[in-house]
Parts: structure tokens; sequence; C-alpha cells
């Protein structure tokens, strides 16, 4: 049969795919298995605005996947072509998320039916504001039930409206500032979250090349200095993954793509000055230091070491994914790889990093801003200064040992100065962070290497996500 007349699976059949890959392998009940997989519920919500002088009808979604354990965790996303299939096997994903990286929370799902670019801010507030309202008076935003974040078209705005709406509907409920994630460092939130999911999928790489059996298989040297890559999408996600990786890790961008095109330059583009210009000229377009394609999607298929989905879902199908030349795939976005293409890149010995696992940073420092909120002191505020004195104690000892010997050696400027300084809250979201991506790959390269039926990261990731749902719903009694 011609591959080309076969229709390619909806985004929320592919999760059920990949969910029962791996939950073939593992020993429980047709009922438990039914349980873990379907949504518990979803709500569908239409609403009116006033809005230039008429009704405007919105509609929205809040779906709830799993509560094998509360709160439930999941991000709320604006987008003209969202649908409840969609939210709902986003709100899969993110139970298996959670489950993976040890963040104790459900997964759950949400957004409205809207393009935001439509509408001005003051009636983007109203919106949010009243799709806010209906969720909350059904309990699906609350701190301890039901915990938003953002996600696509929704940012640190939408979140500070949502809180502050909470707010003002529960105005003696002390942890109304743990209804939500995401929020402005003023509102409650947490240094850290914006670059968060970026930073996590580049602690992901990093942790990858420490892996000698996984540089061996995908056929790399062990290390990421000089390695070329291609971004999809420098959104905040595709931005600070990819500005990381080339400030801190010494990778080449060779390709960025973006909806109106790509830019190339072998040599490495400068991804700051790429997002400076966007953000003044609104395109790619015109980027005077690269070469610039026409056809960005066709650039998922140009000669690179890594390539890094980091915008929408099914980019890489059954149509392109034969001609995608990467050696290793990072899945920065949320399902960028279809299960058909999944299928043929592996037969083509193609190793993915799965966005189960990759982009879970966004949640991952979402937990911290929600224990922050409920603690209601900020990270470090205790202890940087007693662990600066501390410091300063061994390092007077050491230059009066010094001296009193006549040994003569001194303590570097450099060193003295980052070794006297106390961890900062972001210091400390970083290393939480970096801990938590570590053991969870951990977690997932060790099914890997150790179960031969276990063939990819992505088997592995859902095999050990499923296996601590399994758990949750077994201390419940199911």
């Amino acid at each position: 049969m011609n591959s080309s007349n076969i229709v390619e699976a909806s985004f929320r059949k592919n999760v059920d795919l990949m969910f029962d890959r791996a939950v073939a392998l593992l020993d429980i009940s047709p009922g438990l298995k039914n349980k873990i997989q379907i949504c518990n519920s979803t709500y569908v919500v239409r609403f009116g605005v006033r809005l230039r002088g008429d009704i405007h009808t919105f509609t929205g979604y809040r779906s709830v996947h799993s509560e094998h354990i509360e709160p439930v965790k999941g991000g709320i996303r604006f987008a003209s072509n969202l649908h409840q299939d969609e939210v709902e096997a986003l709100a899969a994903l993110m139970t298996y998320k959670c489950a993976l990286v040890d963040a104790p929370f459900g997964g759950s799902k949400g957004g409205l039916r809207i393009n935001p670019q439509n509408y001005d801010e003051e009636e983007l507030e109203l919106i949010t504001r009243r799709f806010t309202y209906e969720l909350v008076k059904r309990d699906l935003i609350n701190p301890s039930q039901n915990v938003p974040a953002p996600d696509l078209g929704t940012g640190e705005r939408e979140m500070a409206w949502i809180a502050d709406q909470f707010s003002r509907m529960n105005t003696t409920d002390i942890n109304a500032r743990a209804c939500v994630t995401g929020k402005p460092l003023n509102a409650g939130g947490i240094v850290g979250r914006t670059e968060a999911t970026g930073r996590g999928v580049q602690f992901a790489l990093r942790e990858f090349f420490r892996d000698k059996h996984a540089v061996i298989k995908v056929g790399l040297s062990d290390n990421l200095e000089g390695k070329r890559v291609i971004i999809q999408g420098l959104g905040n996600v595709g931005y600070h993954a990819a500005k990381f990786l080339s400030d801190e890790d010494g990778v080449k961008i060779c390709v960025i793509i973006e909806r109106d095109g790509a830019l190339v330059n072998q040599q490495g583009l400068d991804v700051q000055a790429v997002h400076d210009w966007m953000d003044v000229h609104g395109s790619v377009i015109g980027f005077p230091d690269a070469d610039y394609v026409t056809d960005g999607a066709s650039m998922l298929e140009h000669e690179c070491d890594i390539l890094i989905p980091a915008a929408m879902e099914a980019v890489i199908n059954r149509s392109n994914a034969e001609r995608i030349k990467a050696r290793l795939i990072c899945e920065a976005a949320n399902g960028p790889i279809t299960a058909s293409a999944d299928d043929i890149l592996r037969k083509k010995g193609a190793v993915i990093i799965p966005d189960l696992y990759a982009n879970a940073g966004g949640v991952i420092v979402s937990y911290f801003e929600w224990v922050k909120n409920l603690s209601h002191i900020r990270f470090g505020r205790m202890q940087r200064r007693q662990e600066e004195d501390r410091h300063q104690l061994i390092v007077d000892e050491l230059e009066r040992l010094s001296a009193d010997t006549g040994i003569g050696w001194t303590l570097s400027a450099n060193f003295k100065a980052k070794y006297l300084q106390g961890a900062d809250e972001l210091e400390l979201v970083r290393s939480g962070l970096d801990d938590s991506m570590r053991t969870a790959y951990q977690l997932i390269r060790n099914i890997w290497v150790s179960r031969d039926e276990v063939e990819d990261l992505r088997t592995a990731a859902y095999f050990a996500a499923i296996n601590k749902v399994v758990e949750g719903y077994r201390a419940l009694g199911l």
C-alpha cells in the first residue's frame, strides 16, 4: 500500500498508540489499563463577553486526565484550532510527564478556542477573567485541586489575570496565589520559570551526552560542543533552548525554522540576534547574517546532528520522516513526531529523546513555584547569608594557615567570589531542575538498557511513567 494514501492518526490517537506500546510490557489488568488511559472528565463551557458593542461567544475546555494524585496540573492554551481531542491528549501527556519527573500532580489541560491576535489587551483580559470565573466556580482552578500554567498563546500576563480573578472569588484563601503557576514575579511567580522548559531541554541533552551507551547508539562524540543543531520554532521554548545550548555548550545552531521560512548559517546563527530581529520585524525575513529559505518545513530534512522540534504537534510525520537526516531528535514540543513517523525513524536508527521527558522543565519549575506559594517564602531567603558566613570561615581559616605556616599560596579572587556567594532563588531553581532531569533520565535509561523488549527511550519513558501511575492507583485500592 502506498503510504501517501494512509491518513495520519490524530494527536490523541498517537498518544494512545504510544501508551499501548508501553503498557503491553506491564503486568496490569485490562480494567486498570483502561482507567489510566482515558480522561476522567472534560468540561466544555460556552460563555459570552460583551465586546465592541455586541455579545461574543467563546468555547473553552478543561480536561482532567488522572486524579491518582491531586492537585492536577496542566497548561491553558489560546488557539483558534483548539478542540476537545487535543486537550484530552495533552492532559494525558501531563499525567505521564508529572509521574516521570516525580512532580506530585495528576494530569490536566485546558484552553480557549480563540486567536489572541484578534483582540487587544483589554479585551483579552475580559475574556480570560470570564473563562477563569467559569472554571473557578466548578473547582477547575484551585490550589488543592487543579493548577493551570501557561501554554501556547498564553504567558505571565494571562496567569496574573487568572490568579487575580481567583483571589477576587476567594478573598479569604491564604493560598490563593498557588491556584496557577507561571505568574510574573511581582504576582507570586518564581525566578527561572520563563526559561524553564528550554533550560530543561538543555539539561536533557547534557544528561544524554553523559550516557556512553546512548552516544554510541546514536553515533556521535560524547559532548555537545560543535554539534550542528536545527531548531524548529523560536518561541519561548525554542529560543531559550537554542540560546543556552549555543552560549553555554558550544553547539552550532545552523538552522532556525519559523512559520514564515527558515534561516541557515552553517557557521552558527546568533540566536539572540535572530530573536531581537523577530521582535522588531515580526518575521525572520530579511535577517542579514543568514541565507533565507522560503519553505521552512523542508529544512527539517537538512543535514544536522541534533534536531529540536520546539513548536507544534505532528511536524514530523509519515510524509517526511523517511527524509529526516538527524541522528538525534529532542522533542521540545508536545507530540512533534507522530506514531507512524516514530516507527520510521526508529527503523532508520535515529534516537529520539521523547517529549514526555525532554520538555518537562516547565512543570518541574511550576511545581517549585506552587511550593513557594504554599510556603509563602522565596527560596534561599532563610539560608543564603548563613551559607555565605560558613564559607567565609573556611576561606579565612585557609588563608590564616597559609600565612602561619609560610606556605605562601593564596586563593584566587575568582574562586573566592564564586565560593563565597550563597545560592539565590535562580540558582536553587536551576539546581532542582537539573537534579530532576538527571534523575528522570537515569530512570528511563536503566529501563532502556536493562530490558530487551524496550527498544527506545520513548517506550522506556512511558513504561516508567505508567508504572508510577499504576502504583498510585493501587495505593488508593484500585
